[in-house]
């Protein structure tokens, strides 16, 4: 009796410690929130203040929402680095379609969101049917689009928005912004068709092993083309959250979005190599870095160094990305 009692307190034990290890491999990130946000509260007494919390909350939103397209386009062993870009010209886009034609709000909505779309449609189109590397495909597109929307524009910002597009941007229902609601909305829909669909198991299949995917009767260029065109259509969406926040469309808008949306992504636990990555573990990463770079804001700290600091966390989310496939 005594050794059966032993064998399962044994058990229990293997148990606990497996659970543990697993979580602390699947969102070692949450450790790395908690840590940064005690350290912070005690460097500055307004860090935890309720007006700073929805603070950051509401400058993460539009990282957090890109964040979000770029996961799908690297879980499926791509990447999408051209969504600053597609950030400025569906903003552009919308702005113009509601100045220049008078347009209604949902009308240029849905223009600038159309646009977004259509650069991942064509992201996804020359990844899959022309077989160019993700990188550099979404490289040119990047300069592409970017360049488009100064042509469009003349490197002039597009004002005279009409006023019912700022609640996008600077609305709230209660005290909560509503670009943290959108934030919200899109983070439970992702984690839905991740985790819950087939569309997730397969775009998470593809990226573990693209040919066995093939040959298991999964139409990998199908799910390749939904995963860009996702990114391009949240990249948009962002593009209209900035646009209504700053009441102008800006040629410049997005410029370094990509950077902080792929650190967001592979500090949250999303693999590099493709086939790895959680919904949960993307929306830490981009409160990560956005606790961050507010706290050394808060802490009088060059914009200098801040650049410096978001290239290093980029590197040693790698390393551990690396070093983790390695054990595999």
């Amino acid at each position: 009796m005594k050794s059966r009692n032993n064998e399962q307190q044994m058990s229990f034990r293997t148990r606990a410690a497996n659970f543990f290890t697993a979580v602390n491999k699947k969102y070692f990130i949450i450790y790395a929130v908690i840590t940064l946000t005690v350290v912070l509260s005690f460097l500055s007494d307004s860090f935890l203040s309720v007006h700073n919390i929805i603070n950051i909350l509401r400058q993460s939103s539009m990282i957090a929402i890109i964040a979000v397209g770029v996961f799908f386009t690297i879980v499926s062993a791509g990447i999408d680095i051209s969504v600053g870009s597609t950030v400025a010209l569906a903003g552009i886009i919308m702005a113009k379609v509601l100045v220049d034609y008078s347009a209604p709000v949902f009308v240029g909505v849905l223009a600038g969101l159309a646009v977004g779309v259509a650069i991942g449609f064509i992201n996804g189109y020359l990844v899959t049917k022309r077989r160019i590397p993700a990188f550099v495909a979404t490289l040119g597109m990047m300069g592409a689009v970017r360049g488009l929307t100064y042509v469009i524009t003349n490197a002039y910002p597009v004002s005279g928005l009409p006023k019912g597009i700022y609640f996008i941007g600077r609305g709230y229902v209660g005290p909560i912004p509503v670009p943290v609601i959108i934030m919200v909305v899109v983070y439970a829909g992702a984690y839905v068709i991740a985790e819950h669909t087939r569309i997730g198991r397969f775009i998470f299949a593809i990226g573990g092993n693209e040919e066995a995917s093939h040959l298991s009767g999964i139409k990998v260029d199908r799910y390749k083309l939904f995963a860009y065109m996702t990114s391009g259509g949240l990249a948009a969406l962002s593009g209209i959250i900035l646009v209504s926040r700053l009441a102008s469309g800006q040629p410049n808008a997005g410029i370094g979005y990509e950077f902080e949306a792929i650190t967001a992504a592979v500090v949250g636990g999303t693999s590099l190599y493709g086939g790895k990555g959680t919904i949960p573990g993307v929306f830490l990463g981009a409160i990560f870095i956005a606790i961050l770079l507010n706290g050394m804001v808060l802490l009088n700290i060059s914009s200098y160094y801040q650049q410096m600091l978001k290239g290093i966390v980029l590197i040693l989310a790698v390393m551990i990305d690396v070093a983790r496939n390695a054990d595999h």
